[in-house]
């Protein structure tokens, strides 16, 4: 039977789902039915509930002013880690937790994951809070091409024809982009960079920690130094928190359920639907993030960096194409074997 070429498709991080164990294939639906069902409907709203979060949140930052980057992701580092707690409390998965922390596997590379996250959330903190949040939305645009990359640097692999033209392309707009803005993008690659590891990343975890474990482990993990910086911010009288208001320090409170929810949306939406199609609802966020940018913050769009947009658009229209054709070919292939069984 012909195997289908291994790819490290992008995809989001934290994803949840729990691949057939060694040596047991995963069972094949029976000839005639469809692979997905009444599962999809459910599957796609929790997806679009958690990519349009994710979209919105600029609207977030841009509602906590005058909190800076830094006090921002500090407080969504510890305020993430109290609602982490309560749902650890729920579910009685203490036992899970501290499993976790014995395990070298999972603490080594999530400890790793924390820090790529924590650079991810500075960096477009920061890009919204500085009126640079169009070019923050350009890094999640662009992080399927990272995510390409990494499959062929880390994991060895070999790219198809459509992959190869989709990063030439990519590295023709990160060009025009650099002459657009007279610099390189450096926010727009650090996010797609750190994000594309930080889902590499996860995905090695794979299932020995689920969606919620892996955020407590990663918030455990950050939460000293966010603390930390919190007192300092308190203490030098930077700090926004406790002085802005009853309605600031509760947006500001509300940061761990913001970034939770998307989270435990997103484990909902993976365990329903195939990798393609989540896939194709990734870019649901950058596109919503660049709206907002435009619409909201009234942030500026030369022509060149209309082009430079236009052209990482193409990049990701040819990857997209190669996607659906290498979905459709693997389900030809699962198709005959189910005929040859």
């Amino acid at each position: 039977m012909p195997k289908p070429e291994r790819s490290f498709s992008p995809a989001p991080p934290t994803d949840p789902r729990v691949p057939a164990p060694a040596g047991r294939p995963a069972p094949l639906p029976p000839a005639g039915l469809a692979p997905v069902d009444k599962e999809t409907t459910p599957g796609i709203l929790f997806g679009i509930g958690a990519y349009g979060l994710w979209g919105l949140l600029p609207l977030y930052f841009y509602a906590l002013q005058p909190a800076g980057a830094i006090e921002i992701v500090a407080n969504r580092v510890v305020w993430s880690l109290v609602f982490c707690v309560l749902l650890i409390t729920v579910t009685r998965s203490w036992r899970v937790l501290a499993a976790a922390f014995r395990n070298r596997a999972v603490i080594g590379p999530l400890s790793i994951a924390a820090a790529l996250i924590a650079v991810n959330w500075l960096t477009y903190t920061y890009g919204v809070t500085t009126g640079q949040a169009v070019e923050a939305s350009l890094g999640y645009f662009i992080n399927p091409l990272v995510s390409v990359l990494l499959g062929v640097f880390v994991l060895k692999e070999k790219l198809r024809p459509l992959q190869w033209a989709a990063v030439g392309i990519g590295f023709i707009a990160v060009g025009v982009l650099t002459v657009s803005y007279g610099k390189l993008p450096w926010i727009a690659l650090t996010l797609a960079l750190s994000f594309g590891l930080y889902g590499f990343v996860k995905k090695r975890v794979g299932p020995r920690a689920d969606a919620i474990t892996s955020l407590t482990v990663e918030t455990i993990v950050l939460a000293p130094p966010a603390a930390a910086t919190m007192i300092v911010l308190a203490v030098s009288g930077a700090a926004t928190l406790a002085s802005n208001g009853a309605g600031h320090f509760w947006l500001l409170v509300a940061s761990g359920v913001i970034t939770a929810v998307p989270l435990l949306f997103f484990g909902a939406s993976a365990r329903r639907l195939p990798m393609t199609t989540i896939g194709l609802l990734q870019y649901f966020a950058p596109v919503l993030q660049f709206i907002v940018a435009l619409v909201v913050f009234k942030e500026p769009m030369t022509l060149d960096r209309w082009i430079g947009f236009g052209v990482v658009w193409l990049a990701l229209l040819v990857l997209t194409v190669d996607m659906l054709l290498a979905a459709g070919k693997n389900s030809m292939i699962r198709k005959r074997a189910r005929a040859a069984a």
